[in-house]
């Protein structure tokens, strides 16, 4: 359960029930994967932060100049675990090569993609707690059931390494995509898994802005102006070296 009951300061009720409704959907299965394997995947997410394979790749001039095996929980495959460290650890260099050995190591693109959608929402609660001192929340217990392994018929490989549905080739069984019509690139990433784009975006709005709101500049949402977010948004970007 996520809760900030013993927390010294209020915590937004908003941002409280987003990560709720994010813990509880990483329990159920997914589109291609099932609960226990999420779970495994969040676990390993953890797991990356005591990884001395991935500092010193870190280190590294060239994250390929160093040979050795990331420390993991021995729940998932070496190419998943691949996936989830050099993905928390060091994003700014991976390599559409890189991306093609992952798949070709057995992981379907749509997985791909459920897989970094679920990096992300983790990340995002994570990072808040560690922001507040606290510890992370517990991780929730696994439910029953299989994924629905859809595919998404507009799904196509244009703009990205990955599959993306653009507006116009979204279809009625995707479910609600784009309700804004301004769609940058950002709104499309996990395009091609849509519960996973949404589910992403549920969380997201509550910790940054909801989605019709960031491309409104003269309106203030939250309690510093939206100047002073994009600020501290562009200064953290800064130190992560992130190219967007």
């Amino acid at each position: 359960m996520v809760t900030y009951e013993n927390f010294e300061f209020n915590v937004r009720k908003d941002l409280v029930e987003a990560q709720q409704r994010c813990w509880n959907r990483l329990a159920r299965a997914g589109t291609w994967l099932d609960g226990k394997r999420k779970i495994h995947i969040a676990a390993e997410i953890r797991n990356a932060r005591q990884c001395n394979y991935c500092v010193e790749q870190k280190q590294a001039l060239s994250p390929e100049a160093v040979t050795g095996q990331h420390s993991s929980l021995g729940n998932l495959m070496d190419h998943e675990v691949e996936l989830i460290h050099r993905v928390v650890s060091d994003p700014g260099r991976l390599s559409k090569t890189w991306f093609q050995n992952i798949l070709l190591a057995g992981l379907k693109e749509e997985e791909y993609v459920e897989i970094i959608g679920i990096i992300a929402m983790v990340m995002i609660v994570d990072t808040f707690t560690f922001a507040l001192g606290i510890d992370d929340h517990q991780l929730p217990t696994p439910e029953p059931g299989r994924p629905k392994f859809y595919q998404a018929s507009g799904a196509k490989t244009q703009a990205a390494w990955v599959p993306i549905i653009e507006p116009e080739n979204a279809t009625e069984a995707d479910g609600e995509l784009y309700p804004n019509p301004k769609v940058g690139y950002i709104l499309r990433a996990l395009s091609a898994v849509p519960d996973i784009k949404r589910e992403f975006w549920d969380l997201m709005s509550a910790h940054y802005l909801p989605e019709p709101a960031i491309y409104q500049f003269d309106r203030d949402y939250r309690a510093i102006t939206r100047s002073q977010m994009e600020v501290v948004a562009a200064r953290v970007s800064a130190l992560h070296q992130c190219l967007y």
